[in-house]
């Protein structure tokens, strides 16, 4: 096989428990996949990550790449045409002039920030998230922590990833949507926003603009730096891989997953499904009113999207089926993990429509959409529930999909946003039999997931590296994503089921009704422990 190596392009993506390398061919086609596996810290009363293992991981996964190429080609792969880093959204990273961090990591997953989302959102006008980097920084000015009077920069963790890389500090716009309120009609930050802010900071005599702490913000077509030799070593100590590589704007998991369900369109929508479930609808017009259940963010070419952004997915899931793989070993079972999950969604689709009777939150952390601080996995059965293997595996996918539902009960309901179909995509769509109606169902849209709902936002993130490299002149993302990396995809319509949709609302109405027993909950253990 003759390999034209200008026409590869790798996709680094960092996910919650997992770091993805990703190397496509011209044809937008996988060749080779290196994985490594991580977990978030808790520490200081901060869920966190080390900027250590952040390299370390990298490169283990960069290394199981190569040598995955080396023996399907006998040959080294020593230089790449182009380059994408993404990373889990948002969240807050802070270094000095010097470019030491000055505090921890803080990722998406924290809800320490309510009283500067709280005040932000109220003095733009405009839902600031938890999450979002600002979020972070005014909480932090709120508090009076010491690191604030010596930032240079913050960043977004691809941001940062890239910039080791490039030495080039710039961000796609959909990620940099999630550190700032982005105004779509100039595709950089909201003017009269940052000057609100920046009344703050001389509020706090603090030495800094906020502009001139932020990246650079950057759309999907334009080139954002090269790898550079110290970029290289830092992706392979080996030194094989050499620099030069394109790279295009660094981008959150949100970005790179409209990309990879071809979902940057006005009108279409996608579902990222995984440790954590958002939805992202592009609109063809503004909303309403702000709604703090709601996020305003851009595709990575700047539109306005809105999102529906839960803390928690598939965990309780994973840590239930985890336990049931435990109980079946320890009686002799032979079962692989893979084929207890098969067998806890073959139970799905034999189990009662509302569970019978059963409620589960799958809250690992708090969640803004139900307004509870603090998570704590919990199931709920009436005396006069049925409980029994089938409804308690249907509960916990309904626990998957719930506080998404609230959300986007608003989109649909309130604000009648026009979503003819979602498209779905990320671990729980794997297995698609089972989540898939269900999904459909619960929300009461159809769903569409392709033949590539596995392959996630790494594919994503290559895919946008190509585009930027390889686009013809004034070619648009949408143009590019419809005419070259979709035109033949395979892909599954489900259709709302009825009785399922009865099912779950049955479900739904009895988990609002109970989620003060969560908060509650989540209260007490969090005092506790």
């Amino acid at each position: 096989m003759s390999i034209d190596y200008n026409k590869l392009s790798l996709g680094i993506e960092l996910g919650s428990t997992r770091i993805k390398a990703v190397l496509i061919d011209e044809n937008h086609k996988v060749l080779v996949i290196g994985a490594h596996d991580w977990e978030n810290r808790y520490e200081n009363g901060y869920f966190t990550y080390h900027l250590d293992d952040v390299w370390s991981g990298i490169q283990d996964a960069v290394s199981k790449l190569m040598q995955q190429f080396k023996n399907k080609y006998d040959t080294q792969l020593c230089r790449i045409g182009s380059i994408g880093v993404s990373a889990m959204m948002h969240g807050y990273l802070a270094f000095d002039k010097d470019a030491n961090q000055l505090a921890e990591f803080r990722t998406w997953r924290n809800t320490t920030t309510a009283q500067a989302s709280e005040k932000l959102t109220k003095e733009f006008n405009f839902n600031i998230p938890h999450r979002w980097s600002i979020a972070h920084l005014y909480q932090s000015i709120l508090e009076k922590q010491e690191h604030i009077k010596k930032i240079h920069n913050i960043n977004t963790l691809s941001g940062y990833v890239h910039e080791k890389l490039t030495g080039e500090r710039v961000l796609g716009i959909g990620d940099a949507s999630g550190m700032f309120p982005i105004d779509s009609k100039i595709n950089n930050y909201d003017k009269e926003m940052l000057k609100k802010f920046n009344d703050i900071l001389s509020e706090e005599n603090l030495p800094y603009k906020i502009e001139d702490i932020l990246p650079k913000v950057l759309k999907a077509e334009d080139k954002a730096g090269v790898l550079t030799e110290q970029g290289a070593k830092l992706l392979d100590p080996t030194g094989t891989l050499q620099a030069g590589a394109l790279m295009c704007p660094p981008e959150g998991d949100a970005g790179t997953g409209m990309v990879a369900t071809n979902s940057v369109k006005v009108c279409t929508g996608n579902i990222s499904a995984g440790t954590s479930i958002f939805a992202m609808i592009v609109l063809e017009k503004m909303l309403s009113k702000v709604y703090p259940e709601i996020d305003m963010v851009t595709t990575p070419t700047g539109n306005a999207v809105a999102m529906v952004h839960c803390n928690t997915c598939t965990s309780d899931l994973d840590a239930w089926v985890n336990l049931f793989y435990q109980v079946q070993t320890e009686c002799g079972g032979t079962l692989t993990k893979a084929e207890v999950y098969d067998l806890f969604y073959e139970k799905v689709l034999k189990a009662d429509e509302d569970c019978g009777g059963l409620i589960s939150f799958n809250y690992y952390s708090g969640e803004p959409i139900t307004k509870t601080d603090a998570g704590c996995p919990l199931l709920i059965r009436p005396a006069t529930a049925k409980l029994n293997f089938e409804n308690l595996a249907r509960v916990q996918l309904y626990s998957t999909i719930a506080t998404l539902k609230l959300g986007m009960d608003i989109l649909l309901e309130k604000e009648k946003v026009n979503i003819k179909t979602l498209t779905a995509h990320g671990g729980l769509f794997k297995t698609r039999t089972a989540s898939q109606p269900i999904m459909a169902s619960a929300l009461n849209v159809p769903i569409i997931v392709q033949e590539t709902a596995g392959e996630g936002g790494a594919w994503g993130i290559a895919i946008l590296a190509m585009y930027c490299k390889h686009r013809d002149a004034n070619e648009k993302l949408e143009e590019y994503l419809d005419n070259k990396v979709f035109k033949n995809e395979k892909s599954y319509l489900e259709n709302p089921h009825k009785e399922c949709s009865l099912g779950f609302k049955k479900f739904i109405e009895t988990y609002v009704d109970t989620i003060e027993i969560e908060r509650r909950t989540a209260q007490i253990l969090s005092e506790k422990y």
